[in-house]
């Protein structure tokens, strides 16, 4: 029997024209077959009735008066139904619409297609009338244009009781001039599809940072940093990210995240991902950096490829530096597998005794750490290196008398690298930290990487040695550790070959101030790093510790440089005043600094307190006390979004608020306070403090938008940060784009928001700027009806941010500064058309000449990158007219309310 199911040119109209008929899936809905046999005069009577009831309903349409009950937009999960010559497959959007005719409910969907498949605005009303025409598997809502919109129909209920209060009913508020937009209200915001995965997103973010080192705009040096930072990067997320990771599913965890992923499924994401990145960092390098280094005569040479002379410096060098430094060790019964330290460079052999031919053993040696991973070569006329580990195989025979090498290798072990503190439990803090940075060395192992010539019997020994599933091997076409590629950066003398030097702008007071601190009586100061010197933030400490005016000093260090000059500037005035110090001993991979740094600041003199248990202190603040010559004791701080660090002021963008202001430098009191003895003040006003009130004044910034929004008032947010990925603050988002604000984030690393889903995220556009300066500012801007405000601070919009961290975000609150972070440093990124990336809604990153339609590279006046002009405009070379205009922003209008 042939099947009753129609065929598609069934519903074709005239010339094969689509139509936009639903039709039920094979497997959903059959014709049920004819169970009885009829005469075929009696089927043809039938046939002829039914044909006159169809053309007699064509004819004349029945249109009923409904009312719309609710109007959702959701995500497909599963296929329901085809859609004649157009896909929909899984993930695709969709209405969902109820209306009630008479007293049943009907519920249907429709899948837009095109912008005439939107619905109209007057549905989204509550309570909105609609004609509305019935079929078996269809209605049609007739639109006040007087065309039809289709929608299969899914279920239909009974209507309840008018005095029931109808629970799909969302109601709008009894306020003047607030209306309901069903189509934005219903749409469920806890969808996995609107969130990109964490780890998705930081390793996209590597990826555009190892573009940076195949763009070949970027010096050839520049490239080869910037293939080293990647590989950096890359050693911390598996150390931290990829170790916590696998611990969790060896404890069992099994929730998903707000993307939906399993960890199982996160983890066979990150096991692509990260081969994939591995096989791309090693292309750039054989194939793009080391030819073109050779080419500017900075070469790295094989053994093979040594001349007379650079063999004979590396045997002395052997005998002379390397073999005294050497402890081979063959794994046998009375020789256990040494112990590896974590990413420690060793070389393993594959031997066999001269007189025990039939077995194999596996030796180890490592490479000492106390020399230079790359050994610079006499040359003439060229510099030339060779790597360590080279020469250690290459005396390997000296060090295994009485064994054949059958192979060898250089390999490297990742180990877990988390901190586990029970800070509750410890009496010393201190001693705590020091203690677990021992234990991090000999962490588990979660990563191999082994060169790729490797005998698959000395990889399999090594990853049965670590404990390591197959995934966590990596086999890499080249030197093991790329990150020792930027020792050539800074051993090699090129200033051609590298970024063009700037000198940055330095502070200069008015004519009318003696010193900076009558200066900040008359106004605050605000400085951008790199592109204005971060020597003014140094001279505040130290000017302070040497004024004699100065009665009290109080400083957090998170991260602070090897060199620092603020910590001397600490502990000379401790002889004088009274200085405290909040140190964080927790900043990852800083711990041993900063545990060095605490005890000589406490053997000087100064009070050194470890903040609060529980929560590291990110905050970047600095508070005096001075007697000023009027009499008048006034307080006086620096509040800043990056750390007191004068080495990394130079390569990160970061700002830095120098403040008299009474309510400003009375609250940072309040936070030092909080910090020492843990005194929770009501209100931090006018800062913003995370874990007390951080989260809910940034959601309530938000929400205001929102509502600024709705009432047709400007309602804009431009935010910078490093990072975003708080569901709370993303949902958030989410709803002031439905209600019509339009978001600008320029998000450096990772961002689990995904812009661009047509009625969630449609006025949000993304982008990510990675340069010559590493992003680090963060900076949150709120048009505010017209009443603009300017937030900077230390917080990204991340859970550990909001609530794992004291962290403080402040206010700008002189005019002027304000128009210079919107005028001069927030339009000067938004316009970026050179090191700016678009994020797209499938979770990829395209440069932003791309996103605006261009086929080619923007070149010569056409070309604006923020950091460059940034560069000039310090320079005096440039001015704030040379910043081009943003280009318009494409938007689907959205319903807004209106006043009454």
């Amino acid at each position: 029997m042939q099947s009753s199911q129609p065929k598609e040119q069934d519903f074709k109209g005239k010339e094969g024209r689509q139509r936009n008929y639903w039709r039920p899936l094979p497997s959903e809905t059959r014709y049920k077959p004819l169970l009885y046999t009829v005469s075929m005069k009696c089927f043809l009577v039938a046939l002829l009735v039914a044909l006159f009831v169809t053309v007699g309903y064509g004819a004349n349409k029945q249109y009923e008066t409904g009312t719309i009950v609710d109007v959702q937009q959701k995500v497909r999960t599963r296929v329901l139904y085809y859609q004649v010559d157009t896909p929909i497959t899984k993930d695709d959007p969709y209405y969902e619409v109820s209306v009630q005719v008479k007293d049943t409910i009907y519920v249907g969907e429709h899948t837009p297609l095109h912008a005439a498949d939107i619905l109209p605005e007057e549905w989204n009303v509550p309570r909105a009338e609609v004609r509305v025409r019935l079929e078996k598997h269809s209605m049609f809502l007739i639109r006040p244009t007087g065309t039809e919109l289709q929608f299969g129909i899914v279920r239909h209920m009974p209507a309840p009781p008018k005095a029931t209060a109808d629970p799909c009913l969302r109601k709008s508020r009894d306020t003047a001039g607030q209306r309901l937009d069903y189509f934005m209200a219903r749409t469920s915001l806890d969808n996995p599809a609107y969130y990109i995965n964490r780890e998705a997103s930081w390793l996209a973010f590597n990826r555009r940072v190892l573009e940076e080192a195949q763009d070949e705009s970027n010096p050839v040096l520049e490239r080869l940093k910037f293939l080293s930072i990647t590989a950096s990067n890359l050693d911390e997320f598996f150390e931290v990210r990829v170790a916590g990771l696998v611990q969790q599913i060896e404890d069992g965890y099994t929730e998903a995240g707000p993307d939906g992923l399993t960890l199982v499924e996160e983890r066979d994401l990150v096991s692509r991902v990260t081969h994939d990145f591995v096989d791309d960092q090693y292309l750039c390098w054989n194939e793009k950096l080391r030819p073109m280094l050779a080419q500017n005569g900075i070469r790295v040479l094989g053994l093979h490829e040594l001349d007379a002379k650079a063999r004979a410096f590396v045997n002395d060098y052997c005998e002379r530096e390397l073999d005294l430094l050497l402890t081979p060790v063959t794994v046998d019964p009375a020789h256990p597998f040494p112990r590896v330290i974590n990413k420690a460079l060793c070389v393993a052999f594959l031997l066999r005794r001269r007189r025990r031919s039939s077995m194999t053993y596996t030796g180890v040696v490592t490479v000492p750490r106390a020399l230079p991973r790359l050994v610079r070569l006499p040359a003439e006329g060229t510099d030339d290196f060779i790597f360590l580990a080279d020469l250690v195989a290459h005396h390997a025979a000296r060090m295994y008398y009485g064994y054949d090498i059958i192979s060898s290798a250089a390999f490297r072990v990742t180990r877990n690298s988390n901190l586990y503190l029970a800070e509750e439990e410890s009496r010393n803090l201190l001693e705590s930290v020091r203690t677990e940075l021992h234990n991090r060395r000999k962490g588990d192992a979660v990563r191999l990487e082994i060169e790729s010539e490797a005998d698959p019997e000395i990889i399999e020994r090594l990853r049965t040695n670590f404990e390591l599933e197959p995934w966590q091997v990596f086999s890499v076409n080249g030197p093991v550790n790329l990150s020792r590629l930027f020792n050539i950066y800074e051993q090699t003398r090129h200033p051609d070959l590298k970024f063009k030097p700037f000198l940055p702008r330095e502070l200069r007071l008015t004519a009318k101030s003696q010193d900076l601190f009558e200066e900040l009586r008359r106004h605050d100061v605000l400085l951008h790093h790199p592109f204005d010197s971060y020597d003014a933030v140094v001279s505040f400490i130290e000017s302070a510790a040497e004024d004699p005016r100065v009665v009290t000093m109080k400083q957090t260090l998170y991260r602070t440089s090897e060199h620092s000059l603020i910590v001397p500037a600490l502990m000379s005035a401790a002889a004088k005043k009274e200085v405290t110090a909040v140190v964080e001993l927790k900043a990852r991979f800083d711990e041993a600094s900063n545990i060095r740094w605490a005890r000589d600041l406490e053997d000087a003199g100064v009070q050194v307190f470890h903040g609060l248990v529980g929560l590291k202190t990110h905050c970047k603040l600095s508070l005096l006390v001075r007697q000023d010559p009027d009499g008048v004791t006034r307080r006086y701080a620096h509040l800043g979004t990056g750390n007191y660090n004068t080495a990394t002021a130079r390569i990160y963008t970061d700002l830095s608020l120098l403040t008299a202001d009474a309510e400003i430098t009375g609250a940072v009191h309040d936070v030092f306070s909080f910090l020492t003895a843990y005194a929770e003040h009501p209100n931090y006003g006018p800062l913003m403090v995370a874990p007390l009130d951080l989260a809910e004044h940034c959601l309530a910034l938000i929400a205001r938008e929102e509502e600024h929004a709705r009432h047709g008032r400007p309602a804009h947010i431009v935010a910078k940060m490093n990072a975003l990925v708080d569901k709370t603050v993303i949902t958030a988002l989410y709803k002031a784009s439905q209600a019509g604000v339009t978001i600008d984030l320029v998000v450096r690393g990772m961002c689990a928001l995904r812009p661009g889903v047509r009625g969630v995220s449609d006025r949000i556009r993304v982008r990510s700027i990675v340069g010559r300066f590493l992003e680090h500012s963060r900076i949150y801007y709120f048009a505010n009806g017209g009443e603009e405000e300017v937030y900077l601070g230390s917080a990204d919009w991340m859970p550990r941010n909001l609530y794992e961290r004291v962290e403080v975000i402040f206010p700008v609150k002189d005019e002027l500064l304000r128009e210079r972070v919107r005028q001069e440093i927030l339009e000067s990124y938004l316009v970026d058309n050179v090191k700016s990336r678009f994020l797209q809604k499938d979770g990829s990153y395209i440069r932003a000449w791309r996103a605006q339609g261009k086929r080619r590279v923007p070149v010569g006046a056409t070309a604006f990158g923020a950091q460059d002009f940034l560069i000039s405009l310090a320079e005096g070379k440039q001015s704030l007219d040379t910043i081009p205009a943003a280009p318009a922003v494409r938007t689907r209008r959205t319903v807004i309310g209106k006043e009454r």
